[in-house]
């Protein structure tokens, strides 16, 4: 479109805004009237900055995507490919809140099965790792409670 056009564009988006402008005042009061005014003004501030030949440059590209979209089996494959990534990144989400599919630590095969001398078996700490556990077990094992 030609300048012209765009100007012929604007001109009546204007025209039809203050008819609707005149008519808000004229029914409805001052606060209807200066709101319609607002959005009258808006078509020629968009052809006086450009912006109105931006956005139909934006609609035209996302029309384009979307019949690309639509037609191309390369696009397609990259749709799907990119809906399996997105379940298995769900997937894994739930499953390690679940706390499943961790590696856990093999248990030692031919080991004893006797008690300790004393007696009494022993637990080892939960997390020898975590300074913060290790106190946290010392005071429940200070106070009685294992």
């Amino acid at each position: 479109m030609d300048d012209a056009a765009w100007a012929a564009l604007t001109l009546s988006l204007t025209v039809l805004g203050g008819i609707w402008t005149w008519a808000a005042f004229r029914r409805r009061g001052l606060t209807s009237g200066m709101r319609a005014l607002g959005f009258t003004l808006l078509p020629l501030a968009a052809y006086l900055t450009k912006t109105l030949q931006m956005f139909t440059r934006i609609v035209d590209a996302v029309a384009d995507w979307a019949t690309r979209l639509v037609f191309s089996p390369t696009v397609w494959l990259g749709v799907i490919i990119g809906g399996v990534g997105v379940v298995l990144i769900v997937v894994s989400g739930m499953m390690r809140t679940r706390q499943l599919g961790q590696a856990r630590p093999e248990k030692p095969q031919g080991g004893s099965t006797e008690l300790p001398a004393g007696g009494a078996s022993r637990k080892a700490p939960a997390i020898d790792t975590d300074p913060e556990m290790a106190e946290i077990e010392a005071l429940l094992r200070k106070r009685g409670i294992n």
